[in-house]
């Protein structure tokens, strides 16, 4: 138990540098120094920097993960539980870039290092995409064809949003035309018959 809140609390404080003064500014000897441990207990955890911001990325990837959990979870009409999903998701993946500060600039820098924290969680949120379209199906609100092709295509879609949708390019169009936004992902390109 100690050893995990050690190494939480290295997580904790590198983000705090990261964002504070950012990722390529930041160095072992900083994250040492600020946590009042040893290079050598930093070192028992984490071999590098980058495996400390990996570390970071996933624990607030995680925090993102528990808040869609939650949606998930809630007691109403699958529907608007896609709807709601989505738009947590996008503003707690603005807010996660925001809350960081100078990390948010690494976030774009280090696409790759995100990507490979991103691979757990991205597995998790398939199950929770899955579940919601899945209830739908059982309740008679969705038809889906592949449920699997189009869980992805949901989460391909969610992911191709969040760099305008952080950077507010299309944030506040999104808000406005929420409605449309709706009724095009639940009702497809498709005419009514």
């Amino acid at each position: 138990m100690r050893t995990s809140k050690t190494r939480e609390m290295l997580v904790d404080v590198a983000r705090s540098l990261f964002a504070e003064i950012g990722f390529n500014n930041t160095t072992m000897n900083d994250i040492a120094t600020v946590s009042k441990k040893g290079r050598r207990t930093l070192y028992t955890y984490f071999k590098n920097k980058e495996e400390i911001y990996v570390a970071v990325i996933e624990k607030e990837l995680t925090s993102l993960l528990q808040k869609l959990r939650t949606v998930a979870d809630r007691d109403i009409n699958p529907e608007r539980k896609l709807i709601e999903y989505i738009f947590t998701r996008l503003d707690a993946i603005k807010e996660l870039i925001a809350r960081n500060g100078s990390l948010r600039s690494d976030f774009f820098n280090n696409l790759m290092e995100v990507e490979k924290a991103r691979r757990k969680i991205d597995i998790e949120e398939q199950k929770i995409i899955k579940e919601i379209l899945q209830e739908g199906i059982d309740k008679n609100i969705f038809y889906v064809e592949s449920i699997d092709i189009t869980v992805m295509m949901i989460q391909f879609a969610l992911r191709g949003v969040e760099v305008p949708y952080v950077k507010d390019n299309i944030r506040e169009k999104l808000r406005k035309n929420r409605e449309n936004i709706i009724k095009f992902l639940l009702r497809g390109l498709k005419r009514p018959e």
